[in-house]
């Protein structure tokens, strides 16, 4: 982890010196900035692993900086996570839409955003394509052979199902808004309702167990390992 870069945005510099202490008692290098348009000027020189964004920012909010950094070539690989007051269903959903990776609601402790964030960085963007083979604590999937098992049991799910989990478990923690869902798994050219998701995303955890999938309210679902 050492090696990895984490740029915090936020103007209030008490957040920023106390953000910075605890990341960089960790091995991180760690860059600050006060507003969005310092922070994308920043981000271009250091090309960060993450960027840690408030929402309500003078000069260019978090959303805005957040829509710029996901249109810059440079930052694909990047991941972007709110870390914000703001915690309105409204305002989450604007998050995701703007791009983010994350929706971290302050207070939070530092132990436990440092855990959320080693776990973004993790599965980080520069780590997209799906591997043919993933191993989970207690789920196993082999996208060649279209085989799933759940604490080594093999487990039969129809193709929609299995397509569906493998798209979720391509990126543990990513939120998949519903209309990636529906391209991804069901295509442009077929025609299918929200609730189809909702009725597969069911099936799923009556098979494998409900605590691996997560709704996040007017956005999507993401797989989450425990």
């Amino acid at each position: 982890m050492g090696s990895q870069t984490i740029l915090v945005v936020d103007d209030e510099p008490d957040i920023l010196e106390l953000v910075q202490y605890n990341l960089e008692k960790e091995g991180f290098a760690v860059y600050t900035a006060g507003n969005g348009r310092e922070a994308i000027e920043i981000a271009e020189k250091v090309i960060p692993d993450l960027v840690l964004l408030d929402v309500m920012m003078p000069e260019m909010d978090g959303m805005e900086t957040c829509t710029q950094m996901r249109e810059n070539t440079k930052l694909e690989g990047t991941v972007i996570a709110f870390l914000t007051a703001r915690g309105e269903d409204y305002s989450q959903i604007a998050g995701f839409d703007a791009g983010a990776d994350d929706y971290i609601t302050k207070p939070i402790k530092p132990r436990v955003l440092l855990s959320r964030m080693k776990a973004l960085l993790r599965r980080g963007k520069k780590s997209e394509v799906a591997k043919e083979v993933f191993e989970g604590k207690n789920i196993t999937i082999n996208r060649d052979r279209y085989i799933v098992a759940v604490n080594g049991k093999e487990l039969s799910l129809p193709k929609k199902e299995f397509e569906l989990l493998s798209l979720l478990v391509s990126q543990p923690g990513k939120v998949f808004k519903r209309s990636t869902i529906l391209k991804e798994v069901w295509g442009n050219d077929v025609v299918v309702g929200d609730r189809t998701i909702d009725v597969h995303i069911r099936k799923l955890r009556e098979k494998l167990g409900n605590h691996n999938f997560k709704t996040v309210k007017g956005v999507g679902y993401k797989f989450e390992e425990e």
